[in-house]
């Protein structure tokens, strides 16, 4: 697996993400819903990801900055056909690797509550992150989940 930086012009990674997309529509009510469109992953403080096998695109994930020393997960998506191959683990590594080398003191993010969700926040926990209250801009919502953790620094 080769994670990549960039990618958003693909036309894989578009239907991957328009895929995200729709899932978080058929789970969550539109207010509930954070995910980032395609012009949200350009903004300049986020950075996007995409996993590859050869060409054959398995999954993706972007780091939003919310300041010098706090960064946010998001568009984590692995393809159907790839599930349970380590590729979000992988994109996670990746990620709080970033996250290091930047000297992020702490990671967040938001995940669904609903059933569907439930692998998502199964694999934030193995990777240490606990539950926490809103952060940044969003606020309590019954239909999401916060988590945080805190970041080693790297050299």
């Amino acid at each position: 697996m080769e994670i990549r930086t960039g990618g958003l012009d693909h036309p894989e990674v578009v239907a991957l993400l328009q895929e995200h997309l729709q899932s978080m529509a058929q789970l969550s009510p539109p207010e509930s819903i954070h995910a980032l469109d395609l012009d949200g992953l350009r903004q300049s403080q986020v950075t996007f990801w995409s996993a590859w096998d050869e060409e054959e695109l398995m999954g993706c994930g972007a780091l939003k900055q919310l300041d010098a020393a706090h960064g946010e997960i998001k568009s984590m998506r692995t393809a159907s056909r790839h599930r349970r191959k380590g590729v979000a683990a992988a994109m996670l590594e990746h990620i709080l690797a970033e996250a290091g080398r930047r000297q992020y003191h702490r990671l967040s993010l938001e995940t669904g509550s609903m059933q569907g969700f439930d692998a998502a926040r199964q694999l934030y926990a193995r990777f240490g992150f606990e539950f926490c209250g809103p952060f940044a801009d969003y606020t309590d919502d019954p239909n999401s989940v916060f988590m945080t953790r805190a970041v080693p620094t790297r050299p």
